[in-house]
């Protein structure tokens, strides 16, 4: 498999901010160390254990909505980049936004598994084109 297109921490820090500015709350990163370390975390897995596109958004929404790496913007900031590195590598997300509320809020409260988190992502997305 051809190695996806990854999301930064410039990017990451970006799509932060703008959910900060749109949803208010603070603004800032609480541990730059867990936010670095969900960002590598889809990495590993796709190197080590040729973890597939959908596999690798979980990881990073899995990662940023866990990890708690922000003062405020978790749940959204996690959410829109695993969504954001789906588009990158050519899928198309599709959820109603109640069951993005429910399943990104059961996530943070630690009642829903990486793996579940998968199965709903994998069931919510399409490819949408080939990845370049």
């Amino acid at each position: 498999m051809k190695e996806p297109k990854w999301i930064n921490e410039k990017t990451v820090l970006a799509i932060h901010h703008e959910q900060i500015a749109i949803h208010g709350r603070l603004s800032g990163i609480r541990d730059e160390g867990l936010m670095l370390s969900a960002l590598e975390r889809p990495k590993n897995l796709f190197f080590y254990e040729n973890a597939d596109i959908l596999r690798c958004a979980a990881a990073y929404t899995f990662g940023l909505v866990r990890n708690h790496a922000f003062q405020d913007g978790n749940k959204r900031t996690g959410f829109i980049v695993g969504v954001a590195f789906l588009l990158l590598n050519g899928y198309k997300f599709s959820a109603a936004e109640p069951d993005v509320v429910l399943k990104i809020s059961s996530l943070a409260a630690g009642e829903l598994t990486e793996a579940e988190l998968l199965d709903w992502i994998s069931a919510h997305s399409t490819l949408h084109t080939k990845p370049s």
